[in-house]
């Protein structure tokens, strides 16, 4: 699947993201002149939102004609090490879908993110739907904790009636294909598997693969904006 790819400009906007009872946390809007969409992204565990890994895909995606909104989750912005109690990250996601709303009024909106952030967005949505959200698109879907293969981390996904796109490394700890695939088969046609041959949880490949991170990076994208395109 190949994306035609022609650069635009690009604003990008630091903000503060008020969230109901918790407090503000920072937040970044990627977004490009001529944008048609807009993917709400919610960093991993790990890792906040100004990750070289966010950067890549806020990048990619403008070069694509796609706005990112970016913000931090509670815990991330008080650097604490733990994360959010599920309530309180649903809390910001809905909170993060309401601003990027306001702030690209008319484009196609789509929610999710990397890992943990994909998760919580799709727990939020699985309790009730993210307003005008058409997709929920996974960088890495975490659907066990690492050498702790299991499903029931997804056993909620049975409750989000809107298409999902799942976008997984073939060598993704976090995620044994041989428990995803069925999963997601398992959730019809309104979810959608592409995997990335030799990627890790990040996308990363081995270099006797024949390509590198960038280029495995580059079909994540590709696959991403196509299936947004592709969305109602």
């Amino acid at each position: 699947m190949i994306v035609a790819i022609k650069t635009q400009a690009v604003k990008t906007k630091e903000l503060k993201l008020a969230i109901e009872r918790i407090g503000s946390v920072s937040a970044i809007l990627t977004q490009p002149d001529k944008a048609r969409a807009c993917y709400i992204l919610s960093h991993g565990a790990g890792a906040d939102m100004r990750h070289s890994f966010m950067d890549k895909v806020a990048t990619g995606l403008a070069n694509r004609g796609i706005a990112t909104f970016r913000f931090n989750f509670r815990y991330m912005e008080k650097k604490q090490g733990r994360p959010d109690q599920p309530a309180v990250a649903h809390a910001a996601i809905r909170a993060a879908v309401e601003e990027a709303a306001r702030l690209c009024p008319g484009l196609k909106l789509v929610a999710g993110g990397k890992s943990f952030g994909g998760r919580m967005t799709s727990q939020a949505q699985s309790k009730a739907p993210l307003p005008d959200v058409k997709g929920l698109a996974f960088l890495g879907f975490p659907l066990h904790a690492d050498k702790k293969p299991s499903t029931e981390r997804a056993e909620h996904l049975a409750h989000v009636e809107i298409p999902m796109l799942f976008l997984q490394g073939t060598r993704d700890g976090l995620a044994d294909l041989g428990l995803l695939r069925p999963v997601i088969a398992a959730l019809g046609t309104k979810a959608t598997l592409h995997e990335v041959e030799g990627g890790d949880h990040s996308f990363a490949v081995l270099k006797k693969s024949g390509r590198t991170n960038e280029e495995a990076v580059e079909e994540v994208l590709d696959t991403l904006t196509a299936w947004i395109d592709e969305l109602p």
